[in-house]
């Protein structure tokens, strides 16, 4: 459901090189907070952030935003209660809180026909009005929050943007190493398929997973996860398009490991008070 806004990549990979000498690149293996997930990044918070923040900021003086509605005082105020439901969970088993250096910010775009949401790291995260539908209550508002805010706890971003670093490196070396030419257009599309999107939906579907956590600490019923992706299925017509073409889960397989998930996690992490 996330929708990144992206830098150029030439320019990312250039910028993140010439940064070595200045300590902001990363060991290369991390955890994600509460999978257990090994994951590789080499970008750290503060390269990230003085990237992005600024390219949120850039986002909200472009578009037509929503304040002062009841709508948006919801969004912001479900928004806030999670962050302090995971700011207590850390607390009160202490553990180091992977938000600690979040600077939490939400808007309600004017885009009654766009349905979507997305998050940018360190706490930035937007909803479209016309996703509110197919949230439908504030249970589902704090389903697709729980999932947004899961991104940005879980380094998704730098994860994806360090994977395409590095496959960007081989690629280069192989050009020059092997072929000594530029890569033929289907070595394009093997890595799509068989690197970028398989790996883009174990990211939303790890988003789906601890977005039930953090939704669930705050206090709101998950079972209007699954609802949730119903309702997107009505309203798109079907399934969706075929799994494989996609960066996303089919709706029917998400529905059906959120329902798997569920009571694991009001079992296991249930509403905490802040």
């Amino acid at each position: 459901m996330s929708k990144l806004i992206h830098l150029s990549r030439r320019k990312f990979i250039y910028t993140a090189g010439c940064t070595c000498a200045s300590g902001l690149l990363l060991p290369a293996c991390t955890e994600v907070a509460m999978s257990d997930r090994k994951q590789f990044n080499i970008l750290s918070d503060d390269f990230l952030y003085s990237k992005t923040f600024p390219a949120y900021n850039n986002f909200k003086s472009q578009t037509k935003l929503i304040t002062g509605t009841a709508e948006y005082d919801q969004i912001v105020e479900i928004g806030y209660k999670i962050r302090d439901a995971i700011n207590a969970y850390y607390q009160y088993n202490n553990l180091e809180n992977p938000t600690s250096n979040f600077q939490w910010e939400f808007v309600l775009v004017d885009d009654d026909q766009t349905k979507n949401a997305w998050c940018m790291p360190g706490g930035k995260i937007a909803f479209y009005s016309g996703i509110l539908p197919i949230a439908k209550n504030q249970d589902g508002i704090a389903s697709i929050m729980g999932h947004e805010v899961a991104h940005a706890v879980a380094r998704h971003s730098a994860e994806r943007a360090s994977t395409a670093i590095l496959a960007d490196v081989g690629t280069m070396a192989l050009e020059q190493l092997v072929l000594g030419q530029r890569l033929p257009k289907a070595a394009g599309y093997v890595r799509q398929f068989g690197l970028d999107l398989p790996f883009n939906r174990k990211q939303e579907s790890e988003a789906d997973y601890l977005g039930l956590i953090f939704s669930s600490l705050g206090g709101y019923d998950i079972n209007e996860s699954y609802k949730v992706w119903e309702r997107m299925k009505e309203d798109v017509g079907g399934s969706g398009p075929s799994e494989f073409f996609s960066t996303h889960p089919s709706p029917d397989n998400r529905i059906k490991k959120l329902k798997e998930w569920i009571p694991l996690v009001n079992a296991k992490y249930p509403a905490i008070s802040a």
